[in-house]
């Protein structure tokens, strides 16, 4: 969809890490980043919401992590190092996944260059586990995880619907848990500061999205992430990544489809 090889002059890198090694129920996500390059041939490049077309955005494509398969720990690395050069190139980071543990990898890159980054999480669950499975590095304990290298502190929980006890608990006492009709009151209190964004697919109903391994009923539909693109177009939004789509779970395709409307907003609004 336009991207460029080159990123001279470019003001986005999209980066893909296929990876899906800690995953708790049915795996997949390695195949997420190819499934939305396939497909995003199939959507316009102009967006009417937005009133902005990626043929006139410049941004890169710069292909895909190399990993090992395995335990997380080198992929978290090769995650942060791969984010580290995309900033370098004076590039925003997006990244598509791949499962939820790689984004804190992302975010204490990102993190290193905005100290006062904050970051906004879509997702159906909390993600707040320190531990899961034997693994500190789970895609359970992925905001756990961005928490630890976060020197802000400040992460926003959009509309979270599962979870442990203990995880809801800390939610609510946190208040870093936004009811969907208080997001674009919270998020506006962000504005002029540096946001990082992380979208877990399954934040989406099963009804639109049953393409991912971790599906949870009563989720979001499109309308509800405009409104979110409609608040970030006021924001500086440095980083992001869309994770968590596993293309075989939907022969329809509509998951794969959704997913790179997802990164067409995104790019857009970063790319600006």
């Amino acid at each position: 969809m336009g991207a460029s090889r080159d990123p001279d002059g470019c003001k986005v890198g999209l980066f893909g890490v296929p990876y899906d090694g800690t995953t708790s129920f049915r795996p997949g996500t390695r195949f997420g980043p190819a499934a939305v390059r396939e497909v995003s041939t199939g959507l316009e490049t102009y967006c009417p919401q937005l009133d902005l077309d990626l043929e006139t955005m410049a941004y890169a494509d710069l292909g895909a992590v190399e990993i090992p398969f395995g335990a997380p720990e080198p992929v978290l690395e090769a995650v942060h190092n791969a984010t580290i050069h995309v900033q370098d190139l004076q590039l925003k980071p997006l990244m598509l996944g791949g499962e939820h543990s790689i984004s804190s990898g992302a975010v204490a890159a990102v993190a290193k260059r905005h100290p006062a980054l904050a970051l906004v999480q879509l997702d159906a669950h909390a993600d707040l586990r320190d531990q899961w499975l034997g693994s500190r590095h789970s895609h359970a304990c992925a905001m756990r995880r961005c928490l630890d290298v976060l020197p802000s502190r400040e992460l926003l929980q959009i509309a979270i619907r599962s979870g442990t006890r203990e995880e809801f608990s800390e939610l609510r006492s946190s208040n870093r848990l936004v009811p969907i009709d208080q997001m674009v009151c919270r998020l506006r209190n962000l504005r002029g500061q540096p946001l990082y964004l992380t979208v877990d697919l399954d934040w989406f109903d099963p009804a639109v999205m049953p393409g991912t391994g971790t599906p949870e009923p009563g989720g979001f539909l499109w309308q509800h992430f405009a409104e979110l693109v409609s608040e970030l177009r006021h924001h500086n939004l440095v980083g992001a990544d869309v994770v968590e789509l596993a293309p075989q779970l939907d022969r329809s395709g509509i998951s794969s489809v959704l997913a790179a409307k997802v990164t067409r907003s995104l790019l857009l609004l970063m790319a600006q």
